[in-house]
């Protein structure tokens, strides 16, 4: 912020950490903003939090964008000028030359608007395959040429993408599925949480039970079942934090911002371990 400041720094690109950091940290406050535009990548990053940006600066443009190594840049990105202001949490449209649709994750077939499904692209930006490893390219890129990303996602019904999650990380409870970032994105919405992650914990009858982890803000206090509350009274029952809410010093993330849930899994194991 020092430096925006000093330097009268109009347009930032940062992942979606320092988004959370600049909607939550008082130390803001404390600089005088040039900012005009926020440009966001890297991971989700929800509508919670971006409202919370733009109460935060007022007047910024803040532009999500969504892409992976495997289309060797950017696919959506929110427009200069969107069609509509109330697209937050948005990742935006394709860009010139992509074309994206949503398939079922059963059937395979293409989805319509507002409709939940695996993101699939297909432009002369995606890669040829990966390197010595037919099989995994084959996995990937289907003869039709479309490369299956791997997350979940859907677009409404004037074209703006929306990602909700990795397929891999869904939660299985009683045979439902459940996105660890929409809950993620509800624990952010509450003003004393600083950080949030969701994993699945193992249970014999419903499978996984969604769980936790949870950074409070500064000196912040409150009741691991009042925040578990908090979050089940704006869900679906199957959506409830059954597993509990842990608080933490911090949420592991690689450099990118994405969250590390193997680690936290890795924390939860080795604590049945010890208690057996």
């Amino acid at each position: 912020m020092k430096v925006v400041s000093n330097e009268k720094i109009e347009e930032i690109l940062i992942v979606p950490p320092i988004a959370t950091l600049l909607a939550k940290s008082l130390v803001v406050d404390e600089f005088n903003i040039s900012l005009k535009v926020l440009l966001i990548g890297a991971a989700p990053l929800g509508k919670e939090v971006e409202l919370q940006l733009c109460d935060r600066f007022p007047g910024v443009k803040i532009r999500q964008m969504y892409g992976l190594t495997e289309v060797t840049g950017v696919s959506t990105v929110i427009p200069t000028n969107p069609i509509s202001a109330d697209k937050y949490g948005s990742v935006g449209v394709p860009i010139f030359n992509t074309m994206m649709k949503v398939s079922d994750l059963t059937s395979n077939k293409s989805l319509g608007p507002n409709k939940t499904g695996e993101v699939c692209i297909k432009s002369p930006l995606v890669m040829i395959g990966y390197l010595n490893n037919m099989a995994a390219t084959r996995d990937t890129i289907d003869n039709d040429g479309w490369l299956h990303t791997g997350d979940l996602g859907y677009y409404d019904d004037d074209g703006y993408f929306f990602i909700t999650d990795r397929i891999k990380e869904l939660i299985k409870y009683n045979a439902y599925q459940v996105a660890p970032a929409e809950l993620e994105a509800i624990l952010l919405s509450h003003p004393q949480v600083a950080d949030a992650a969701v994993v699945g914990v193992p249970d014999s009858v419903a499978g996984e039970l969604p769980m936790a982890f949870v950074v409070l803000k500064g000196n912040a206090t409150m009741s691991e079942e009042d925040l578990k509350l908090y979050v089940d009274g704006k869900v679906a029952p199957y959506k409830k934090l059954r597993g509990g809410v842990r608080y933490t010093d911090s949420i592991p993330k690689n450099g990118s911002g994405k969250i590390l849930r193997k680690e936290l899994r890795g924390i939860l194991v080795k604590e049945k371990l010890s208690q057996n």
